[in-house]
């Protein structure tokens, strides 16, 4: 902030040029130590803080004087235009003068105002024509108009800010230089002959990009991502690391493979016939006679190992044809084999390519493709995002600081005009500055942190700002204000007193959601009786909604009631209403029907989560609009390119796609589809529309602009999907309501629970006035069946005893039993009456000890005498038998009293059968809580689990497996009801069924008991597929599964408001998807090729089904469609997807009417639909969730005290474990061997360039397999050959070595024991194939052994350090990435098992296919596994769709099994799918969660000035290398070297000799320094000095004297800084010293020879000591 004595504005003249001139010379001259940096306020771009005055008309737009101190000496000087907006211009070099008359008028029309906006106008305009094809006649005279537009900005730029590279010079700035050459391109393009000026066209498109300059958010926020770029260089190289490294597997194990197809296979009869046929001799490539399954474009794949695809009977699998797709989908190349790992990677039609795979190679190598698609894929997007998310959270911290900086100004300002009597002008100051605020993209990030009161307050203030001119004022007052008459008062106050009612709101509430349901209700076909009925409701809503509106106008006047927004909403509403009513029978009319969606957002009004999260998006879109803005600029660049890239190869080319010579859905030759194109590869589906562009455009051109679109597009998508997230992770529940009608809701609620509580006492209670000796029986029964609820100590008092119970049993239990049935977490209520032994009770998150502080008034376990109600509690009461004989003897202490007495016989019976019963369940505890039995229940567990994935399609011809199965089911089932009655016994069942992880092994076993119930009787079969539950029990054995699913639940379960918000807006969307689409996807197909007949031929249902060819056509619907509520839900849940969305989006937009034959994109725009779902539907709605659950998991988080919620506590003991351990140095030191010989060779192996010639060998290893290819000629087999030879070697001789230098210490490194191991696999994969041929050993198993040793890159320590600080994060997450893992398994695990019970039979095809399918189970996983990372799970779901006659045959025998059929069922299906979905979503989301928050939290470490262990572990592991010897002690002169090898934030980069003599540390005999001197001299450096640092230093130091109790004592002779003032002293003597002698140089000439050795031997050590003092001193004077 500049200082009050800055704040004039003075005019840039001579005068001041040669001041300037001056103070850079006196600059030069001297030495200053000059720290100042811009100030942000003061920015190019920005507008003059209000702090510096107005502006006198005679300085708008003239130089002045920088007011920024920064450039005070950079030669240059300052314009404001009248916007008071900020410009910067040179004053010197290449450049004319600031005096010039040209020079001037030049900056005045580049600042004016209007110049920018003339330059916007025109760019627009040039934006509107540019994706016209086709211009009109004046459309090259507006092109040279414009051009002409654009040389003049450039001339007056160049006149105003000169030809120079440096900044506010022209070539300065990049996006001059874009201009510069754009507009140098456009005129050289005049000149050109016409072959090349397509290539120059295509350059002009880069002037849509000038509008970025010309709007400052823009510019902001591409800063902020160029920015973003930086930070993620280390990222992307580790991706394109590992995507080589796949890449070289996959051409590895899949080179060629993908060509192997099913050929036919001529008899000895048909040999000749086939060859005179074709007139080919060539007839593998006839491919007539490859073998395709039926509607499939490409032959069968197959392969030689047994578990890979298989051709029929008359088919072998031969190497020949093409590869799939094209060609374009192989492993043949490196290219190729990226290219299909970046299609993995991106998770774009994955399933092909693992059909593909498994077909050719073997089910197998499934494992690689799980690797890929899941792991990698995973932890690729998590470093993207975790590192996005950092650039976010440091634009936040920027935006606080802005903030604080801004309302600092802006209390100074205030301050100092109230110290000069100018209160009166205080407030317009305030309303001033608030206006003038900077509008940068730092403050647009920090209005994301906004809450729900900041929401309101900006609300309220809009609403100010935005008031009538008062004659408009008077005007609505006098007429929308009605007081006429006393008459019309009453009839207002009694229409306000109804209208304002808790129960009108209330009824309104009902009427809202039933007009939901009623909006939910249409379908088709739809009979004429529902339609009525649903035109009869409509018609009664509307009425309803109209009479709210009349009477809340007549009860708050017109100018009351538009006032409030939500009333102008329902206004509208019922205008809608109207007016469709009227308009219902004229054309074009019926859909304003859409517009009845509307009412659902009505709930708004009574719904607060639903109000807020609406605010809150809407709030940050607008302070994310020019983030928002950018994207489409930049999607509406690419369209463009592409458009004028590819649109007329689109159409020359187009029989390269097409049979029929016609444009596909997806082609860029119009503006439309090219948009439509850009936006399908932002949303992840670009391989298919590739595939077509190489076809007609080729790879040179179409895979660099896909690659663009691809990493540009999704970083701003990301981004802002990080902003949103960021916006909503700051979402609370509303606690308190906060408009009438939401109060109103409530109060009615809580009056009708106020009868509902008066009236049930009142019935059930009649006669309440009991006689005291009936009370007097009931309490005698009542204490003795309750008797085991409480301690005998509180039977005391019988009075006291009634009340607590009286109080506590309608609210305590009902309470307790509330939370237990809405959580697994057991509450610690319910071990305050629950004696459940510590070892089986499954509270492990709660301490023991505060259980006990909360179980009663006594402070010991001896206090606590609880007991169960059940009479099989366990609870040892610690008393004695002769104290509870005693308190049975105290009757008369009970009020009410115990009249009969016991004799001390039955007394002693009782007590000896209590303790025989007690020493039984004492012993049945013991049983129950044993390690062994339970490591067995856990046993027993896991094989009934796995049992059940033998039960597939085969479990009828495998006799033997099916009765050890049925067996093993009968043994499983009576353990587990043996372990559930001694648990019964041990606890009681008060204890037993109050724990929920207990309820849910209760369930297992009445699951057993069912199963085995269902197979002894025929007609009870079904119940023998609900089997896949006994799986479930897993849950409750393993704790790292149960605190996931705890986990889950915390962060889940808060945000089932925003689940049913999302759940709304996709209630809207199916509703008009209905209103659009419902009866509009039937078509008739021609079924000789399966294709859509053309609308020439068939226009509507009742022609197609009048067409007879054998009989007569159907009229088929889509599988997916509209024609209900239900539909549409599943159908935008694959659009939500991406999964079968294509085809859904293809039908919408042929779709021409209701009956009607659809026509090839008759309804183009009806693609908007799903781009507004896209966005409205998916894209928010999914970031106001997932920030709704980082903020639950957040706030959970702390509450464990920072600690990961996710694992159990011995995993967080084992993860700060793992934290040192990955800090840590994992090779160990080898002492330098002894023999001559020996230590010359480790010198060799461990010298840094041995490393590099290692790491050389290993990259020159990769290029080798790089440049292979499939059907390779010879020569480059031979000479592969012999260079995996020669490296073989060589890494030979590098073990060999190491061998000699390190003997048995080279085996303790795991590292060299790797090496080790791929030396001796690569020898004996090159020796193997001579002894039994290359068709066993192939030699790509060479390659890929030696390749495996590029896994160095990654060792800490060898290979770049970024790569190690990206791996961090990860490593650290991997206890709790397992354990989310585990139950990712398990889930898929259920799931499979069930799909297998039910969709075994299912006939093949769609997605179901030979690998893909339900009848074995390792299949049905890899179906789940496809599901879990959402795709082709439409492809799956349209199989089992066949459920009819036309589709599927149900009377289909099976052989090897008695079922019948092979038809789907389709509403299991879908609950199958949907529920799978929904589940591995949410459990996959926080698994990004969990890395995101790791990645967060270490950045945030390394921001905060704090120290950790692993600090102090680095600065030992430094301090080993230079004290090998473990004498604590360094010498003074090693210490610059210490500090300088030094990890951050201990680290002291070089030169750092000043800063550590300005230390002062204690220095022993020979100038050694002692390494705890040294630890707290940096320690106290980074933390600063405060009781906090005290502290850590003696902890610190009491912990060293610990770890090293050997500490030689010393005491200290000097410092660093005394003997640093000693050496300069002495340098003082010498210098007096020396001019004495050389006075002396001419009485004894030989002296003259003395000085100048001295001069030699000594003048580097002055200068050097002059320089040390100078930076002591001046350390000094910063201390």
């Amino acid at each position: 902030m500049a200082s009050p004595e800055q704040k004039g504005l003075v005019p840039f003249t001579r005068e001041s040029l040669e001041l300037m001139k001056q103070h850079i010379a006196k600059k030069h001259n001297e030495e200053q130590r000059e720290d100042l940096k811009p100030n942000t306020d003061l920015e190019v771009g920005k507008e003059l803080p209000f702090i510096y005055g107005t502006l006198p008309q005679g300085i708008v737009s003239e130089p002045l004087e920088d007011v920024d101190p920064y450039y005070k000496n950079k030669n240059t000087f300052m314009v404001l235009n009248k916007k008071r907006t900020i410009f910067r211009f040179s004053a010197t070099w290449c450049t004319l003068s600031p005096f010039s008359s040209t020079r001037r008028t030049a900056i005045k029309i580049l600042v004016h105002p209007f110049f920018r906006l003339f330059i916007l106008i025109s760019v627009l305009i040039d934006c509107i024509f540019m994706p016209m094809t086709e211009l009109p006649k004046w459309g090259p005279a507006l092109q040279n108009t414009l051009l002409g537009i654009y040389t003049f900005e450039i001339l007056i730029k160049l006149i105003a800010r000169g030809i120079w590279a440096e900044p506010f010079y022209f070539f300065g700035d990049p996006w001059n230089w874009l201009d510069f050459s754009v507009t140098l391109f456009e005129h050289v393009t005049r000149y050109l002959p016409p072959n090349f000026i397509p290539i120059f066209i295509t350059t002009r498109n880069l002037r849509i990009l000038k509008l970025i300059p010309l709007n400052q958010g823009l510019k902001s926020f591409v800063g902020i991502l160029i920015r973003c770029l930086k930070k993620l260089i280390g990222v992307i190289f580790l991706t394109l690391f590992f995507l080589s490294v796949f890449s070289l597997i996959g051409m590895g194990l899949f080179m060629g493979n993908l060509k192997h197809k099913c050929l036919r296979w001529p008899q000895e009869n048909e040999t000749v016939t086939l060859h005179n046929r074709t007139g080919n001799p060539y007839y593998i490539r006839e491919t007539e006679n490859f073998y395709y399954l039926e509607g499939e474009v490409y032959a069968l794949l197959c392969g030689n190992r047994t578990d890979a695809g298989q051709c029929p009977e008359g088919y072998v699998c031969v190497k020949a044809g093409t590869n799939p797709d094209y060609g374009f989908t192989n492993f043949d190349s490196f290219g190729w084999a990226l290219l299909a790992l970046f299609r993995l990677m991106t998770q774009d039609y994955p399933e092909a390519l693992y059909h593909q795979i498994l077909y050719a190679s073997g089910k197998v190598y499934m494992i690689f493709f799980v690797v890929i698609s899941f792991w990698f894929t995973f932890y690729i997007a998590s470093l993207f995002l975790g590192t996005l998310a950092m650039s976010c959270e440091e634009e936040k911290q920027k935006a606080a600081k802005k903030a604080e900086k801004t309302e600092l100004q802006c209390q100074q300002t205030v301050k100092e005009f109230q110290e000069g009597d100018k209160a009166a002008e205080t407030k317009t100051t305030q309303i001033e500055m608030k206006k003038r605020s900077p509008t940068s993209v730092i403050t647009s990030l920090n209005m994301l942190d906004d809450s729900t009161a900041t929401i309101r307050h900006e609300e309220e203030l809009n609403t100010s700002r935005k008031r009538c001119p008062l004659c408009w004022h008077r005007f609505a007052k006098t007429l929308l204000i009605w007081n006429c008459s006393p008459c019309w008062l009453k009839l207002k106050e009694f229409m306000h007193m109804i209208i304002m009612d808790p129960f009108t709101d209330l009824a309104l509430t009902i009427c809202i959601i039933l007009n939901i349901c009623f909006l939910a209700l249409e379908y088709y076909p739809m009979s004429e009786e529902t339609n009525k009925v649903l035109s009869i409701g409509n018609l009664i809503f509307i009425g309803i909604f109209t009479a709210e509106m009349i009477l809340k106008i007549i009860a708050m006047h017109p100018y009351e009631y538009f006032k409030v927004g939500w009333n102008v909403f329902d206004s509208l509403i019922v205008f809608h209403g109207l007016a469709e009513f009227y308009l219902a029978n004229v054309h074009g009319m019926a859909l304003l029907k859409i517009f009845r969606v509307l009412r659902i957002f009505k709930l708004g009004k009574y719904w607060p989560t639903f109000r807020i999260l609406m605010l809150m998006m809407s709030n940050s879109l607008v302070a994310l609009k020019d983030l928002v803005l950018l994207l489409f600029t930049f999607m509406f660049f690419f369209a463009v390119f592409g458009l004028k890239l590819f649109g007329k190869s689109y159409k020359e080319c187009v029989c390269n796609i097409d049979k029929d010579c016609q444009l596909p859905h997806w082609h860029m030759h119009d503006f439309l589809h090219s948009f439509l194109n850009v936006l399908r590869i932002l949303c992840g589906e670009w391989i298919e529309t590739l595939w077509d562009c190489l076809k007609v455009a080729g790879k040179f051109g179409c895979i660099p602009f896909y690659m663009m679109v691809i990493l540009i597009g999704n970083l701003l998508v990301i981004y802002l999907f990080l902003a949103l997230v960021s916006s909503f992770s700051s979402y609370k529940a509303p606690t308190t309501q906060e408009n009438d009608e939401a109060q109103n809701l409530q109060r009615a609620m809580a009056r009708i629970k106020k009868g509902i509580n008066y009236m049930f006492p009142q019935i059930s209670c009649k006669n309440q006035n009991i006689s005291k000796k009936t009370m007097d029986n009931v309490n005698d029964v009542y204490v003795k069946e309750n008797i085991s609820d409480h301690t005998l100590s509180d039977l005391s008092n019988t009075q006291d005893f009634f009340k607590d119970k009286e109080k506590s049993s309608g609210t305590e239990k009902n309470t307790m039993t509330e939370n237990e049935s809405q959580s697994l977490i057991p509450s610690p209520s319910v071990s305050e009456t629950v004696p459940i032994a510590s070892g089986e009770s499954d509270i492990e998150n709660l301490d023991n000890k505060e259980i006990q502080s909360k179980s009663g008034d006594g402070s010991s376990k001896e206090k606590v005498k609880q007991s169960s109600s059940s009479e099989c509690s366990t609870v040892d009461i610690a008393i004695s038998e002769e104290e509870m004989v005693y308190e049975c003897e105290k009757p008369k202490q009970l009020k009410n009293g115990y009249r009969r007495r016991s004799s001390p016989g039955q007394i002693s019976g009782k007590s000896k059968k209590g303790r025989i019963w007690q020493n039984i369940r004492k012993t049945c505890r013991k049983i129950v809580e044993n390690g062994c039995f339970k490591c067995f229940i856990g046993l027993v567990t896991l094989l009934s689990t796995g049992a059940l994935a033998f039960e597939d399609i085969y479990i009828d011809q495998r006799k033997t497996i099916k009765i050890l199965l049925e067996y093993a089911d009968m043994i499983f089932t009576y353990i587990f009801i043996l372990e559930m009655l001694l648990k019964w016994m041990a606890y009681g069942f008060k204890a037993y069924f109050t724990d929920s992880w207990y309820k849910l092994d209760f369930m297992v076993v009445i699951v057993f008991c069912l199963s085995l119930i269902g197979k002894s009787r025929e007609e009870l079969k079904p119940l023998i597929s609900i089997k896949f539950l006994r799986a479930l029990r897993v849950l409750s054995q393993f704790e790292r599964m149960k605190v996931v699913v705890r986990a889950l639940m915390k962060t889940t379960l808060p945000a089932l408001n925003v689940f049913l918000v999302c759940f709304m807006i996709w209630l809207a969307f199916s509703i008009v998807g209905v209103y659009l689409f419902a009866g509009t996807f039937y078509e008739c197909i021609d079924p000789t090729n399966g294709k859509r007949f053309p609308i020439s031929e068939v226009m509507n249902k009742n022609q197609c089904e009048s067409l007879v060819f054998n009989e007569s056509m159907q009229w088929e619907n889509a599988k997916l469609n509209f024609d209900n509520v239900g539909n549409g839900f599943l159908s935008l849940l694959q659009v939500a997807t991406f999964n079968g969305w294509i085809t859904i989006m293809n039908s919408a937009v042929d779709s021409t009417g209701v009956n009607k034959q659809p026509n090839f994109e008759d309804n183009i725009y009806m693609s908007f639909y799903f781009i507004n779902f896209i966005i409205i539907g998916l894209f928010l709605p999914l970031s106001m969730l997932i920030g709704v659950i980082v903020a639950n998991f957040n706030k959970h988080k702390i509450k464990q005290g920072g600690s990961n919620i996710f694992i159990t506590e011995k995993q967080k003991r084992q993860y700060h474990a793992l934290k040192g351990l990955l800090h840590e140095d994992s090779q160990k030191t080898i002492c330098r061997p002894r023999n001559k010989f020996r230590r010359v060779i480790f010198d060799l192996v461990t010298s840094q360039g041995f490393n590099v010639f290692i790491m050389v060998l290993i990259c020159v290893q990769a290029m080798t397999i790089m440049i292979g290819s499939d059907e390779q000629s010879i020569k480059m087999d031979t000479a592969l050959f012999w260079i995996n030879l020669v490296l073989v070697m060589l890494y030979a001789g590098e073990c060999v070595l190491k061998l000699i230098s390190f003997h048995c210490n080279y085996f303790t490194n795991g590292w060299n024991i790797f090496d080790f191991m791929v030396v001796i696999l690569s020898v004996t994969g090159l020796l193997l194939p001579l002894m039994v041929g290359y068709y066993l050993v192939p030699p790509s198993v060479v390659q890929l052994i030696l390749l495996s040793r590029i896994i160095h890159i990654l060792r800490p320590g060898k290979g770049p350090k970024v790569f190690h600080d990206l791996l961090l994060p990860l490593m650290l997450s991997f206890p709790a990435l397992l354990n989310i893992s585990l139950l990712i398994f398990l889930v898929m695990f259920i799931y499979a098992i069930f799909g297998m019970y039910n969709f075994a039979y299912v006939k093949k095809e769609f997605g179901i296919n030979d690998v893909a399918n339900f009848e074995t189970f390792g299949s049905s996983m890899l179906c789940l596994f496809q599901v879990t990372i959402f795709a082709g799970w439409d492809g799956m779901l349209n199989a089992i769709f066949n459920s009819q006659w036309s589709d599927c045959d149900p009377d289909k025998i099976n052989p090897g099994t008695q079922v019948r059929g092979d038809c789907g069922n389709p509403s299991v299906g879908i609950i199958y799918f949907v529920s799978y979905i929904l589940i591995s979503w949410l459990i996959i989301v926080n698994m990004y969660i969990v890395v995101v928050m790791e990645f967060l939290n270490i950045a945030s470490k390394k921001k905060t000035k704090a120290l950790s262990e692993d600090d102090f572990k680095k600065f030992f592991q430094v301090w080993k290398r230079f004290d090998p010897d473990k004498t604590q002690y360094i010498d003074s002169s090693k210490l610059s070297d210490f500090a300088a090898s030094l990890d951050p934030p201990l680290f002291m980069a070089k030169p750092n000799k000043g800063q550590l003599v300005a230390m002062d540390l204690p220095m022993a005999a020979g100038d050694r320094i002692h390494c705890l001197d040294i630890l707290l001299a940096l320690t106290k450096r980074v933390m600063g000095t405060d009781v906090k640092m005290e502290k850590l230093i003696s902890e610190v130091e009491s912990g060293f004297v610990l770890a090293n109790p050997f500490k030689i004592i010393y005491e200290p002779i000097t410092t660093t800084l005394k003997r640093k003032q000693e050496a300069v002293s002495a340098t003082i003597i010498q210098r007096a010293y020396k001019n004495y002698r050389l006075r002396q140089n001419d009485k004894n000439p030989s002296d003259i020879h003395m000085i100048d050795d001295d001069k030699e031997v000594q003048a580097t050590t002055e200068n050097a000591c002059l320089d040390k003092a100078e930076k002591k001193s001046t350390i000094q004077s910063q201390i």
